[in-house]
């Protein structure tokens, strides 16, 4: 049952990506030639046709990507190759890592990492040095590309093994209530994550330098003070040595925030609308999102280790899924495998939801903006990043619904327009 179901899912999930994708494709292609009329005398023309093209190629590669990747999944499980990788590491790694034992599914996890690593890396390779490149985005040489490629497995390795280890540790020795266990270890492992990303993994891949343009500072320091806002620093981050794209975020929590603008951004944009978009990233942190985020993230994963629990002890969920379970010793890293690949696909109907919250947060931080800068500033901001970025005017609103996690740029400055009418006259800025 569990096999036809996976297999009914994944074709429902290609199917509907696939129709999804037409529809984007066919909605920029029809406006193509034409700025749209409230962007008609912001955007040229060229700009526009770009953004289309680079949709629309992205379109196609995406949806090519998503094969490939339904294809791994059905590789990997039910054609049974994740039951025969995991005898082979146990043969490899005898006596030291036997069927079952902690070790052998840490060399399980190790190993499955590092091959769909190298099935994704021609893909990011091509994402990379044919399509951003194509469209003037890419600036990222092959030895930087490599380097990043070592230093993300080496990290994974770091961070991620000694997690899954503890949890297959829980598993096999917490009871039956493993799984309750495992969650206050997770929870306590993001929250983890979260304190060091600013100031020890971000600085793997990328420079990081105080803000050296003093005028520039004293505005951010004022906006952090009318917003309440405590950062440990303003940082400018290198994003111009791989990408043109440009950004701006807050990361960290407690005494470790920090406020991060990209070069790119930085180059772009005048200092009133570099304060809108700042705005709009507190307006995140005042509407506490990243901790709502945070709960909802952990309470959707309680939920699923709870399934898991159940899984994990039955012995269809991994003869149907292509694995047979060992019996002489744990299934729990084969359960957790099983279940981390199997998971999305059952989930992907739901991701309307997760979008439709993402927005609703977009919106609520742009009208702090509205009221902590003025409309101005950060429509103007958002109409150059979308210009710059090439991202499309003229999306088809299903597949916005769908997919977008920012709204789309029409109903975004128009949302924006509305909240000005409301609240026309904002907090005092600081002087430029």
């Amino acid at each position: 049952m569990l096999t036809w179901l996976l297999l009914a899912f994944i074709a429902l999930r290609l199917g509907l990506a696939l129709w999804l994708s037409r529809r984007q494709i066919a909605a920029v292609i029809a406006h193509r030639n034409a700025v749209p009329a409230a962007f008609a005398d912001k955007v040229t023309l060229a700009a526009h046709q770009k953004a289309a093209d680079y949709t629309v190629v992205n379109q196609r590669f995406g949806f090519t990507r998503a094969i490939i990747d339904c294809a791994v999944l059905v590789a990997l499980t039910l054609a049974g190759g994740l039951n025969l990788l995991s005898v082979g590491v146990a043969q490899l790694a005898e006596p030291y890592a036997p069927l079952g034992s902690v070790l052998h599914g840490v060399l399980l996890f190790a190993a499955l990492g590092l091959i769909t690593t190298l099935i994704e890396l021609p893909l990011d390779a091509w994402q990379t040095f044919r399509i951003e490149a194509r469209f003037g985005f890419n600036r990222m040489k092959p030895g930087l590309f490599f380097m990043d490629l070592i230093k993300g497995l080496g990290l994974g390795a770091a961070l991620l093994l000694p997690i899954a280890a503890l949890i297959i540790w829980l598993m096999q020795t917490a009871g039956a209530l493993w799984w309750l266990w495992a969650w206050g270890a997770l929870v306590i492992y993001m929250m983890f994550i979260q304190l060091i990303a600013p100031t020890v993994i971000a600085p793997i891949f990328n420079k990081f330098t105080p803000l050296a343009d003093e005028a520039m500072k004293t505005r951010v320091i004022a906006l952090l003070e009318r917003c309440g806002f405590k950062s440990n620093g303003v940082f400018v981050m290198d994003g111009s040595t791989r990408s043109a794209h440009g950004n701006a975020y807050f990361s960290g929590f407690g005494a470790n925030k920090r406020i991060v603008f990209f070069d790119t951004l930085l180059e772009k944009l005048d200092p009133l609308q570099i304060e809108a978009v700042l705005a709009h990233e507190l307006g995140h942190f005042k509407h506490k999102h990243i901790t709502k985020r945070l709960i909802s993230s952990s309470l959707i994963m309680l939920g699923g280790l709870a399934l898991l629990g159940y899984l994990a002890e039955q012995s269809w969920f991994y003869e149907q899924l292509g694995v047979a379970p060992i019996l002489n010793g744990s299934n729990a890293a084969l359960a957790l495998i099983l279940f981390m690949f199997v998971l999305p696909v059952f989930t992907y109907v739901l991701s309307p939801v997760g979008a439709w919250f993402s927005r609703k947060h977009e919106f609520e931080a742009d009208a702090f903006a509205v009221q902590t800068s003025g409309a101005e500033p950060l429509k103007t901001a958002l109409v150059k990043l979308f210009e710059d970025n090439a991202a499309t005017l003229t999306p088809d609103p299903i597949y916005a619904a769908f997919y977008y996690s920012h709204p789309p740029a029409p109903v975004r400055i128009a949302h924006i327009e509305a909240q000005a009418a409301q609240h026309p006259t904002p907090l005092q800025g600081a002087p430029a």
